[in-house]
């Protein structure tokens, strides 16, 4: 399964790049699409981007007053959240998936279980994406987009970094804050080579808006509790920290399947949850 999906992530990360005049030019394409949102973590400012990234959109929203953006993102984002969970993480991130690929390049990897570390990403949300934008304002009453602007290493890969291969006026302006945020990039990197999906676990807000819509997506996890022997295969196999069998519902997991695969009595499955079929897991 995780070469399927792997294909997949890649076929959707092609997708939602696929402007390639872009990374020729050096040009944001800034056409009527990228008033739509796309589900995962990928960069406005990608050269090769036909949408615009939720978290961006979201700080945008909270900026300016506008009520009428405001309904819009916060709907497109509650409606990925109510259809599919945080499979949006597992199976459609561009960012995710270039995290999985560095955790592949042979090393020594670190396996991290369940911590309160990952209860960081919420302050992120709370504070970076959400609090800071509505509370901190120039004199014209507008502000910025502090989590694009000082944290997040998707843009500083997607877009900064192609841009300024491309600019030579954008490299000549590069300064601290640039400095900075290629840090926090080389850091990722080197921690998604040894753990698994360190910036989705621990920093991604937007992994976090969709955890809370885990339970209740259409999407779920299902484990059949009358047939599951808790043989410990499936959280043994889980890099998210995760143990379906205990918690197949749990805001860490991203619908990977990996569980599904190595369950040895086909408890787990992954699919829509009709109501019927909720409510007899439930009281099995």
């Amino acid at each position: 399964m995780s070469s399927h999906r792997t294909a997949f992530q890649a076929v959707t990360v092609v997708l939602q790049n696929s402007w390639f005049a872009g990374f020729l030019r050096g040009r944001v394409w800034r056409g009527s699409s990228k008033a739509v949102c796309v589900p995962g973590l990928n960069c406005y400012s990608c050269p090769g981007a036909w949408g615009s990234c939720p978290i961006g959109s979201l700080q945008a929203v909270f900026n300016r007053a506008s009520n009428r953006i405001s309904l819009y993102v916060a709907g497109i984002i509650g409606l990925f959240g109510v259809m599919l969970g945080r499979l949006v993480c597992g199976w459609l991130c561009p960012f995710g998936l270039i995290q999985e690929l560095l955790y592949r390049i042979r090393s020594r990897k670190v396996r991290i279980g369940p911590t309160r570390l990952r209860y960081l990403k919420y302050a992120v949300l709370a504070v970076l994406v959400i609090l800071i934008p509505l509370l901190v304002r120039d004199r014209f009453g507008v502000g910025d987009p502090w989590f694009c602007k000082l944290v997040c290493p998707a843009g500083t890969l997607e877009a900064a970094l192609p841009l300024m291969a491309l600019n030579a006026s954008l490299r000549g302006a590069a300064g601290w804050l640039f400095v900075w945020k290629a840090s926090i990039l080389v850091a990722t990197v080197a921690a998604s080579v040894v753990a698994y999906r360190p910036f989705c676990r621990f920093v991604c807000p937007l992994g976090a808006i969709y955890g809370l819509f885990n339970r209740v997506s259409f999407v779920q996890l299902t484990l059949n509790k009358g047939t599951c022997t808790h043989c410990g295969a499936c959280a043994a196999v889980c890099k998210m920290g995760v143990d379906p069998s205990r918690d197949p519902g749990s805001i860490e997991c991203i619908r990977c399947s990996d569980c599904v695969a190595v369950c040895p009595v086909h408890t787990l499955s992954l699919g829509l949850q009709s109501g019927q079929r909720k409510r007899r897991t439930v009281t099995n």
